[in-house]
């Protein structure tokens, strides 16, 4: 081979390069701003929630039941804004702070398992599956971090 077909070899290759790595650290760049995809499946919800609800718990709600009650949790997540319509490829810009308390999660569900004919023989059942929710969404890494309510780091 000539020398000139070697640089222009030389000069493709490290063209190539550029151009790889360019594309690559622009689109880099681009997820990192960007929340990671976090998959919600009601029914391996379902699963998981009903193996850490208490045997008193999984004695009285079915998984239909089950299955209800974590979509009526899930709305009620919407309409606090934790859960917004279009999240693919949405930026990070969560701006305001929301604390979600049990009490209130639990009140609301109470009364929404009775207006879709769920019986809740014990309150108890309500929290468990709520706990168990959460512990799903921290699992999917779909939650984000605790927070104290007299707005220390729930870490500090």
């Amino acid at each position: 081979m000539e020398p000139v077909t070697w640089v222009f070899v030389a000069v493709a290759a490290v063209l190539t390069f550029a151009i790889a790595a360019g594309v690559i650290g622009r689109e880099a760049h681009r997820l990192d701003s960007v929340a990671p995809r976090t998959v919600y499946d009601i029914d391996e919800a379902v699963g998981f929630v009903a193996d850490r609800l208490p045997a008193a718990s999984q004695a009285r709600l079915t998984p239909d039941e089950l299955a209800t009650m974590l979509a009526l949790h899930l709305r009620w997540l919407h309409d606090k804004g934790l859960q917004p319509d279009r999240v693919v490829d949405r930026r990070q810009d969560i701006t305001a702070t929301t604390i979600v308390t049990d009490d209130s999660v639990v009140a609301h569900l109470l009364g929404e398992a009775d207006s879709n004919g769920i019986t809740v023989l014990d309150d108890v059942d309500v929290v468990n599956v709520v706990d168990a929710h959460l512990a799903y969404f921290d699992a999917i890494g779909a939650i984000g971090p605790t927070a104290r309510l007299d707005g220390a780091d729930a870490d500090g």
